[in-house]
């Protein structure tokens, strides 16, 4: 892969870090109080979204928000979803999401977050009156890291309206604080160059650009800031400082072709060529998708026609119309396997994904006839949209194909629910009747009133066990003899055990009552607990047997319903898809033909130069022919 297609991919993947960060602090704003999940189906919702599905994050939250399923997490919820929606490109569905936060009186460090990145994806979109108006809602309840965000932000604002002056003054204020971060003093920088304030923005921008850098990020701001000072210093004619600028600048980095291409032109204005043709020449030979190196490949025999070396100057200007030529062809080829459908084929078989979202991004290229060609193409914001755009729509027609295939799976499982219900209910109607439930709540009720007559009565005899009973029984049989034999004496004794053996059985009856007494209560409430449950089931089972096909009739109502609407999407969709990817291809030839254009400007001023070129040599020959006349 070469080296403008890894410095695209960076670009891409800065850009998706970038999301990344804003994806995070959605989350973050979600829960800005540390407090565990209390409801699971938000923390169900939460999984998924920090696993990146985020499709199936927002459905799973918006289904469970249906349902009161996260109520312990309203505004959590309501901040997550709407985060996700802008993710999807949904601003104004998001805002009104916010809206309705700020209007129920949300927590004051929810709302300020939820304008802040309302503010920042509508920036990121385009929508800079919409963005201003977010930013201007958002009060002073960020965190310091927000905060920063907010102020370059608000600066980035300003200069889209070129004031440049408006966007120093906030940018100044940023800056004054130790904790300023890197990149409001690369703005504030650009913004005092462009208000008119060029020594204190060069100043600025030459610290940053003489700064120690310990990371590719910082690395890269550096590169970018001496970038601007060179060429701020070229616009005022001070070549020498421009000079000592884009020498700092990395030739590995994504700033060098800009940095050569002005070193070059600062030792040209100084009347250098020699010098120039040290950066010209090494930028030549990169990659000629670069509008830097084509200037550069006719810069070079320029520079040879000022040392005065012209069979130099017209080898290397014939050298660059035969590459100018060569490149206009890949440039032909290329297009013709874009609108093929070559590279947004080949852009999704190389970067699957499970799900839709804004986070994801391209790490691996197609194959194409000219690689190189795509850096200019993958580095724009307008490309990267318009294709998330179509691979999101080639989602939602293979969940849509997937929908149609599960209703008709439901259908013939709500079919198949139906015909068992059919078959058991006469069963189940059949085990019901049969139960004996009223014969066993009369026999429970006459079990009530003998008990409460035994305790009301003191009735120790009603708890006799069988033994007891047994005994009583011959007791009574042995007195009923006694009492027949009359006052005979010789009964005598027989009639004194009789009675001792019926004292000892009162007693032991009146000892045993009261356990038995709490005993026969605690049997009475098992079974009277027992009847209810049977009861209750009971009437669970007589509501079932009128609800259930109720509730059958929904299912079959909501398939019905949810069919046709599927139906009626999934050929919508397919036309949006082929015209969004119709809308990709043109912004991809678009780039191209003006990589075209560019080729076409450097082939005629080097076509033009070498006719100069011939003009010169054959000046002398008139000359001479003139004099021999």
């Amino acid at each position: 892969m070469s080296s403008p297609i890894r410095i695209a991919l960076r670009r891409v993947a800065g850009a998706a870090a970038l999301v990344s960060v804003f994806a995070a602090g959605t989350a973050t704003a979600a829960d800005t109080t540390g407090h565990p999940i209390k409801d699971p189906h938000y923390g169900d919702t939460l999984f998924h979204f920090y696993q990146e599905h985020y499709f199936t994050s927002v459905t799973t939250l918006m289904a469970s928000q249906h349902f009161k399923r996260v109520s312990q997490h309203a505004d959590e919820a309501e901040v997550l979803r709407g985060g996700m929606l802008l993710s999807y490109g949904l601003h104004r569905e998001a805002g009104e999401i916010f809206a309705q936060l700020i209007e129920k009186g949300a927590a004051p460090a929810v709302r300020d977050r939820a304008w802040f990145y309302l503010a920042k994806i509508r920036y990121q979109r385009g929508f800079i009156p919409e963005a201003e108006d977010a930013v201007a809602r958002i009060e002073n309840h960020l965190p310091p890291e927000l905060e920063e965000e907010r102020g370059l932000l608000k600066a980035n604002l300003l200069m889209a309206h070129s004031d440049f002056a408006g966007a120093a003054a906030v940018l100044n204020s940023m800056t004054s604080s130790k904790a300023a971060g890197q990149y409001a003093r690369f703005n504030l920088g650009v913004a005092l160059i462009r208000s008119g304030e060029a020594p204190r923005g060069s100043a600025l921008l030459d610290e940053l650009g003489r700064a120690p850098a310990t990371n590719e990020e910082d690395r890269s701001l550096r590169d970018k800031a001496n970038v601007a000072l060179g060429f701020a210093a070229l616009q005022d004619n001070r070549f020498e400082a421009a000079r000592t600028y884009l020498e700092r600048v990395r030739l590995t980095s994504m700033q060098a072709n800009k940095a050569l291409l002005g070193f070059g032109w600062a030792a040209e204005a100084m009347k250098q060529p020699k010098l120039a043709l040290v950066p010209w020449m090494e930028l030549a030979e990169r990659d000629a998708s670069d509008s830097a190196v084509l200037e550069a490949r006719i810069a070079v025999p320029f520079a040879f026609a000022e040392l005065g070396a012209y069979s130099q100057s017209l080898e290397r200007y014939n050298e660059a119309i035969a590459a100018f030529d060569r490149e206009n062809t890949g440039l032909d080829e290329s297009i013709a396997a874009i609108r093929a459908g070559k590279l947004v084929d080949g852009l999704l078989e190389r970067n699957p994904g499970d799900e839709m979202g804004w986070f994801w991004s391209i790490r691996e290229l197609p194959e194409m006839p000219h690689a190189g060609h795509l850096a200019q193409v993958l580095a724009q914001h307008e490309f990267q949209e318009a294709f998330k755009n179509y691979r999101d729509l080639r989602f939602l027609a293979k969940n849509l194909q997937q929908w149609q295939d599960n209703l008709g799976v439901f259908g013939d499982m709500l079919a198949n629910r139906r015909k068992a219900y059919a078959e058991r209910l006469p069963q189940i109607r059949a085990k019901a009747s049969d139960s004996g439930l009223r014969a066993l709540s009369l026999g429970g009720a006459l079990l009530a009133a003998e008990l409460t007559r035994a305790e009301t009565e003191t009735d120790t005899a009603a708890f006799a066990d069988a033994k007891e009973r047994d005994l009583r029984a011959r007791l009574d049989s042995v007195q009923a003899m006694l009492k027949q034999a009359g006052n005979a004496a010789e009964f005598a004794a027989a009639r004194e055990r009789a009675r001792l053996a019926e004292g000892a059985l009162t007693w032991q009856l009146a000892q045993e009552y009261p356990a038995r007494l709490w005993e026969a209560k605690k049997a009475l409430s098992a079974t009277d607990q027992g009847l209810s449950d049977a009861r209750r089931r009971d009437a669970a089972l007589a509501q079932a047997q009128r609800d259930e096909p109720a509730r059958f009739e929904r299912f079959a109502q909501r398939i019905d319903e949810l069919d046709p609407r599927v139906k009626a999407l999934i050929p919508r969709v397919a036309a949006l898809s082929i015209e969004q990817q119709q809308a990709v291809q043109e912004i991809a030839v678009a780039e191209l033909t003006r990589q075209k254009e560019r080729l076409a400007i450097y082939a005629t001023q080097a076509r033009f130069a070498v006719a100069q070129l011939y003009d010169r040599a054959n000046l002398p020959r008139e000359a001479d022919h003139a004099g021999k006349q």
